[in-house]
């Protein structure tokens, strides 16, 4: 598998926190054909912002960056760019979200590792919540953080909807958070369609989910108002 060092001083090894960024959406929802963790938020790629929000973490992990091979390239041209020296590895990107953390997996040989799993494109995740993330994870085995839905909730299943308690349902965020021996072996597990986040795939072994608190403005870069909505976020912050 393919991966390249932007710092050939970076040894990865020899960390204890590791970030996998997860790279490989596409601009569909974004209605651009670049993909959205490219996209400029206040002139800057969405991405950059992403691996920023770790590097300045009091954790400082080893980051590692799952993109597709077809964008490898571009992305170091847009380093080169935009003057932008953070050390990182890049990783070649699967079919699946499942695949790409399996390939982010590979690089790390740290079998004491704490690995915090992220989607590119939160751009304004808070550094708070990384190192809580990372130190909660530490301590007891995993941590997701998660919001609580601030409104009413309905199930539709066969075409009937029915009421959900609000204050028991949490919105889902990442980085979600796990020992490494913990996250191996639930990523040896046969892809499932039902896997649709890293808890989801360490659940399925049994094994509860401890979440822990995120932010509303721990914003995914969805659709095109969204790059509006975290320039904005980004202008109250300054």
């Amino acid at each position: 598998m393919a991966a390249n060092n932007l710092d050939t001083q970076y040894a990865l090894s020899n960390t204890t926190y590791y970030a996998i960024i997860v790279a490989g959406g596409s601009g569909s929802r974004m209605q651009s054909a670049l993909p959205k963790q490219f996209l400029l938020l206040n002139g800057k790629p969405v991405l950059m912002y992403t691996v920023e929000a770790f590097y300045k973490s009091n954790s400082r992990p080893s980051i590692i960056i799952v993109l597709p091979k077809d964008y490898h390239q571009y992305w170091l041209e847009l380093c080169k760019d935009h003057d932008f020296r953070i050390p990182h590895h890049l990783v070649n990107g699967g079919d699946t979200r499942f695949q790409s953390v399996k390939n982010g997996l590979a690089l790390i040989d740290n079998p004491d590792a704490v690995i915090a799993v992220h989607d590119a494109v939160r751009p304004l995740t808070q550094v708070t919540a990384i190192d809580n993330a990372f130190t909660y994870a530490q301590q007891h085995g995993n941590a997701i953080v998660a919001v609580k839905s601030r409104d009413s909730i309905r199930q539709l299943k066969n075409g009937i909807s029915a009421a959900l308690i609000r204050n028991e349902i949490y919105l889902v965020q990442t980085p979600q958070t796990f020992q490494s021996g913990l996250l191996r072996r639930a990523y040896q597990q046969p892809y499932r369609d039902d896997f649709t986040d890293d808890a989801s795939v360490v659940e399925c072994l049994g094994i509860n989910i401890n979440i822990i608190e995120g932010s509303y403005t721990n914003l995914k870069i969805t659709f095109p108002e969204d790059i509006a909505i975290a320039e904005m976020l980004l202008s109250n912050q300054q």
